[in-house]
């Protein structure tokens, strides 16, 4: 659960400002040091003591216990930078805060900007509540109560995509033992009850019967049986577009036969990560009222190995009809994404939207700051990375050039699942793949390289970042927006 904000359009007086314990002060780059900032000369003190400028509270922030023991932060932000700066600055001052666990945060900003104050409650709403735990001594508290002093505006944005943030982030550091296909559809059926969201769970008898073999050839390796893809959607009144979110929910990747290592197996119970995105969008975007009817499709599995697992050479036929022959088990995310991206394009979407942690070709080109992004549609891919830049979650646009198609035939069948080239582009035959199944209709494929990156990332503290929420919304505002009144 998030904290509570309160809005307060008048900073406090000395008296009161006295009497709070745990203080970030928020200050604008463009006018330094302003008479009006709280606890000035004890900031300047500070500065002059440890011999910095004021100009670095842009790049760093600044620490001191007040007179009566409470703990102050100072930092700047700059309109000039970007948002992943911004937010990046606002995560180390909360860090700071946050670090003591306290039940109060209140945040200054003696500029009354309502940009600052947005950001502001953001950072501090999507780290205040910390991730699960099963430590039995010293789990953290969370944050009760955030204040923002200097700005009357209601973050709602703010504590929408906070949660829908916290979502995707609580369901990707639940342990695989925790999280199973089946423990998964029962939180989505509770989240659907809460939400008043539509409920559909196509089950493996179903999808068996419908002839979806590449999601079951990865599903029938494990012991429980309870693989399924979920449709769960959100349908407001008066929608004006119709969008598609397919999310791979692998609640853990052993590798199947080609059996991953240790080094890397571990953390594989988050390779449901693009599922956990796809729920935080829709529950983000039914909080903030997108005028567009969502329908999440999650593709729950894990992929064991076992007697009945796939093998390396099996021919599958996919849920369109297209033969597939697997050439490596680890290779499983494009299966099941490939049915669910099958069966969502049977209902009249507008546009379809992929996630999920697919390879590790695009952490190699990449690393974990950003992540990448397909487009079969010139424009899509200019949206979408200028809506990584407004959220603060960042894009990189990758090729989809018909002439590395002719990597993946196949002597066998109509398709092969990937290449066993070690030097193979394999982020781009993933999407490559992934388009086969989409038919003509827009779509993107967003490959969550940034989906856990060790220390934070951007706003957000913690190694699980629930890249894909913040960009999710921003990215479909802005396209309802372009597509209003067609």
């Amino acid at each position: 659960m998030l904290a509570t904000v309160h809005s307060h359009p008048a900073p406090p007086d000395n008296a009161a400002l006295a009497g709070l314990t745990h203080v970030l002060i928020v200050l604008d780059a463009s006018d330094k040091i302003p008479a009006t900032c709280p606890e000035r000369p004890l900031l300047l003190a500070t500065l002059a003591r440890q011999r910095r400028q004021a100009s670095e509270l842009a790049d760093e922030p600044v620490t001191a216990n007040s007179a009566e023991g409470g703990l102050r932060v100072w930092l700047m932000l700059d309109a000039e930078k970007s948002v992943f700066d911004n937010q990046t600055l606002l995560r180390q001052g909360f860090s700071i805060l946050l670090d003591e666990e306290p039940a109060v945060i209140d945040v200054l900003i003696p500029s009354s900007t309502h940009w600052m104050a947005e950001l502001a409650s953001y950072v501090g709403l999507a780290n205040g509540t910390p991730l699960p735990s099963r430590k039995q001594k010293d789990a953290p508290r969370p944050l009760t109560t955030l204040n923002i002093w200097g700005s009357d505006s209601k973050p709602g944005e703010a504590s929408g995509l906070a949660e829908g943030n916290l979502l995707a982030r609580t369901l990707t550091a639940l342990p695989a033992n925790a999280l199973t296909p089946a423990a998964y559809r029962g939180r989505v059926a509770t989240l659907a009850a809460e939400h008043d969201w539509e409920l559909e769970v196509f089950d493996l008898p179903r999808l068996r019967e419908m002839g979806a073999g590449a999601f079951v050839s990865v599903a029938q390796g494990s012991e429980g049986n309870d693989a399924a893809i979920v449709r769960v959607s959100h349908i407001p009144p008066g929608a004006r577009g119709r969008v598609a979110l397919i999310g791979k929910g692998i609640c853990f990747d052993s590798g199947g036969h080609n059996l991953k290592s240790a080094e890397a197996m571990i953390g594989m119970h988050e390779d449901m990560a693009g599922s956990a995105t796809v729920l935080g969008i829709l529950l983000a975007a039914t909080r903030l009222a997108l005028p567009l009817r969502i329908d999440a499709w999650l593709a729950l599995a894990s992929n064991d190995i076992s007697p009945r697992a796939s093998r390396q050479g099996d021919i599958v036929t996919a849920l369109d009809g297209t033969t597939i022959e697997i050439i490596h088990t680890d290779a499983e995310g494009r299966l099941v994404l490939a049915d669910t991206l099958a069966l969502a394009g049977r209902n009249e979407a507008d546009l379809m939207i992929d996630f999920g942690t697919l390879t590790y070709t695009m952490i190699h080109a990449l690393g974990c700051r950003y992540s990448g992004v397909f487009a079969n549609r010139d424009a899509l891919a200019t949206l979408a990375v200028k809506a990584g830049t407004s959220s603060g979650e960042r894009l990189v646009s990758f090729p989809l050039a018909s002439d590395y198609e002719e990597d993946l035939d196949s002597k066998v069948a109509d398709i092969c699942q990937c290449s066993l080239d070690e030097d193979a582009p394999d982020h781009i035959h993933a999407a490559l793949f992934l388009k086969r199944f989409v038919g003509e209709r827009d779509w993107l494929h967003v490959d969550l390289s940034a989906a856990s990156c060790e220390d934070g990332l951007g706003a957000i503290a913690t190694d699980q970042t629930g890249f894909g929420v913040a960009w999710g919304v921003r990215f479909l505002h802005d396209w309802a927006a372009g597509n209003a009144g067609q």
